[in-house]
């Protein structure tokens, strides 16, 4: 089934909200620049993100208005025109100057955080008493909440990642480098309907204990065990789903306890979502199992972070962080132990919160998985 477009109302509505979003936060307004933040409010991508200022400035009680330069904005209006007002400037011209009418001299504004340094000190220089907080840092629920359109998104892309999987339990392990492997995890995501893929981590053996360890040139041994961490973009919005297989023979006693107590730290924190609870309640709860089991010191990472437009963004599921679960948030579960130089283990779900408590995105089955 194809996804809903979004419509000039759905993006005035987004914009609305968030100009009064940031007068409740004591802003004068928010300046929202080329990346995900651009296309959730306009639906405009820059063929490219250049050097050249465009920026979107709301501010409460005023008409939205995009500073676009003067040979992009043919491209900005097709996307955004009947939802927002334009100014342009020219090459050669001060974009900054263009910028300052349409901002408070002294007024403290939320930025975006893709926004490039030296567009943020041209904003300072042109107005000396300005002040600007980022947008994650100042406002982490601005896009976090869903609506039904982008949950739709998000299921689409989390039911896709998880045909890729089950395509990637078929091919052969066994003798063949991590980075072959990824590429036919890629292959899959992309025929399932990813447009982008993002990241496919194959960790096999002591390269599973490494988190960011990607795919490499190892050799994929009999009796590995394997991290597969995979996503990217279908129809605009992420997937990201983690999955640990063991190559070929059994696994160890260990490798089984170890997929055991993550699995339940992964069932605990799925448990306590529910409205009301906090980002952190999610992390307290996986990693008290973790703790209790005795391999607390090796869960090195959050727990989990917001999954939308981008495959991380906030908020994150982490020690500290007090941000109420609100129905319609979107995030990963994915508590992980790693042991140096020997092996790891991570299962990953996207969650999206529900009046009456979690939903899964991904459903492939979480026990150990089996390959060849």
């Amino acid at each position: 089934m194809s996804s809903v477009p979004f419509t000039t109302a759905d993006y005035t509505a987004r914009m609305s909200r968030a100009a009064d979003a940031a007068a409740e936060a004591g802003l004068a307004g928010l300046l929202i620049t080329p990346g995900p933040d651009l296309t959730y409010f306009t639906g405009y991508r820059p063929t490219a993100i250049t050097e050249r200022l465009t920026v979107l400035v709301l501010a409460p009680g005023r008409e939205p208005v995009m500073i676009v330069p003067k040979l992009e904005r043919p491209d900005a209006e097709k996307a955004a025109k009947d939802a927002v007002a334009f100014t342009d400037w020219t090459d050669g011209q001060d974009p900054y100057e263009a910028a300052r009418e349409h901002l408070s001299p002294d007024g403290r504004y939320g930025i975006s955080d893709a926004a490039w340094a030296m567009h943020l000190l041209g904003l300072q220089a042109a107005l000396p008493a300005s002040g600007y907080v980022s947008l994650s840092g100042g406002m982490p629920m601005l896009r976090a909440v869903k609506d039904e359109h982008e949950l739709a998104r998000l299921e689409a892309a989390g039911a896709a990642a998880d045909e890729a999987y089950h395509g990637i339990l078929k091919v052969p392990f066994a003798g063949r480098r991590e980075i072959d492997v990824a590429a036919d995890l890629a292959a899959l995501l992309i025929e399932h309907g990813h447009s982008q893929v993002d990241f496919t981590v194959v960790g096999s053996g002591p390269n599973g204990a490494n988190p960011h360890h990607e795919a490499g040139e190892r050799v994929i041994a009999e009796g590995d065990t394997v991290v597969l961490d995979f996503g990217g973009l279908k129809d605009g919005y992420g997937s990201d789903t983690t999955r640990t297989v063991n190559v070929g023979g059994a696994p160890s006693d260990e490798v089984r306890a170890v997929h055991d107590l993550v699995l339940r730290a992964q069932q605990a924190g799925f448990e306590a979502v529910r409205p009301g609870a906090t980002c952190q309640d999610i992390d307290r709860a996986a990693r008290k199992v973790i703790d209790d089991g005795g391999y607390g010191e090796y869960f090195i990472h959050r727990t989990g972070h917001g999954i939308g437009l981008t495959t991380h963004e906030p908020p994150y599921m982490v020690e500290g962080e007090a941000q109420e679960l609100v129905a319609g948030m979107c995030f990963s579960i994915e508590p992980g132990v790693y042991l140096p130089g020997r092996f790891g283990v991570r299962i990953e779900d996207i969650v999206t919160v529900t009046d009456s408590g979690g939903r899964r995105f991904n459903n492939t089955p979480h026990e150990l998985g089996t390959v060849h």
